[in-house]
């Protein structure tokens, strides 16, 4: 039996200890929002923040997440009530298919919360391992910047 603290609640699982974390998300929990890409961790469309550091889902083993913080794109906010970061991605329209959203959206926010001033050359660093093939990275990076005002906003980057 593992313990998993995924977006602020604890859940067990009884899986195999190498099993990745990508697949209990989806699978078990049924928190969607990370994607199976490549499955090798190299495109970062499974990206979640493990105590506040972006990881590759898909290549983590549940068994090194014990007693750690997990968060996935659910956490930012709802439909009802989209987060900072979401309400940028949506003003500048950064989303063409989608698919790599979520990962590049808590990489962003990994960044903004250590670093709310980031710079533009920080944010590209940032967000340099996850692949988008849609073409919509000058709107995803404007979007970050937005996040960043908005989060100072209502200070959620505190």
């Amino acid at each position: 039996m593992i313990t998993l603290d995924v977006n602020g609640r604890l859940h067990r699982t009884e899986v195999e200890p190498d099993t990745p974390l990508l697949y209990v998300l989806r699978g078990e929990l049924q928190l969607n929002g990370a994607k199976f890409g490549c499955g090798l961790g190299q495109c970062g469309a499974c990206t979640v923040l493990v105590d506040g550091e972006p990881v590759y889902s898909c290549i983590t083993p549940v068994a090194t997440l014990e007693r750690r913080r997990i968060r996935t794109v659910e956490s930012l906010g709802t439909i009802e009530r989209p987060g900072p970061m979401q309400r940028a991605f949506i003003e500048e329209q950064a989303a063409q298919c989608g698919y790599c959203i979520a990962g590049l959206m808590m990489r962003a926010q990994a960044l903004l919360e250590r670093t709310p001033d980031a710079t533009p050359v920080e944010i590209r660093k940032q967000l340099a391992p996850g692949l988008c093939r849609c073409g919509t990275h000058m709107r995803i990076l404007r979007a970050v910047g937005r996040a960043a005002e908005l989060m100072k906003q209502d200070g959620s980057w505190r």
